[in-house]
């Protein structure tokens, strides 16, 4: 069932805009912004499958030299996406009580994978299996070009991938992978 939603989205990056497809729901301002990676709505909690938002309480240094919450910042730039380009999503996955999607978005007349966009873009990060593997390659791809591009919050020097804040805290608290 995973692949074939994901070899469905990837399909959607390249296809002209049309209806939604059977099985999407529209993700529309109004929903309870968790982070800049989940939400929920209508009682169920939903989360971009394998997009790792920044994490709140995690700081970098703008080119002003102001310190500025990364949490906080992910989750003003999803609310925007959010806003601005109406995703469309649909489940893929259930881990515990949350609901993984995919979304998608469409600018102009084109289709475009939310996580891609929000990665590629360097407002979000790609999600990292407990192995420190990517949860989806095809994401840790786009992370890597924004990286080198020093996109969005990748220009900041001092700002830390989610997933080492993560893996330290699980560390210190004595979690194996």
């Amino acid at each position: 069932m995973r692949i074939a939603a994901f070899a469905f989205a990837g399909a959607l990056a390249a296809s002209p805009a049309i209806a939604t497809p059977q099985g999407y729901f529209a993700l529309r301002s109004g929903v309870t912004l968790e982070s800049g990676d989940s939400w929920i709505a209508k009682g169920t909690r939903y989360h971009l499958y394998g997009v790792q938002a920044c994490l709140r309480g995690t700081f970098y240094t703008n080119a002003a030299g102001r310190r500025s919450d990364c949490g906080e910042a992910s989750l003003s730039v999803f609310a925007a996406y959010v806003a601005d380009t109406k995703p469309q999503c649909a489940p893929v996955a259930k881990a515990g009580a949350v609901t993984q999607v995919v979304c998608f978005v469409t600018i102009g007349q084109d289709r475009l994978d939310l996580g891609t966009l929000m990665i590629s873009t360097g407002l979000a990060f790609a999600a990292l299996r407990a192995d420190g593997l990517p949860l989806y390659e095809p994401y840790a791809v786009a992370e890597q070009s924004a990286r080198e591009k020093h996109a969005g919050l990748w220009q900041f020097g001092d700002v830390q991938h989610p997933a080492i804040v993560l893996g330290r805290a699980a560390g210190a608290k004595g979690v194996r992978p």
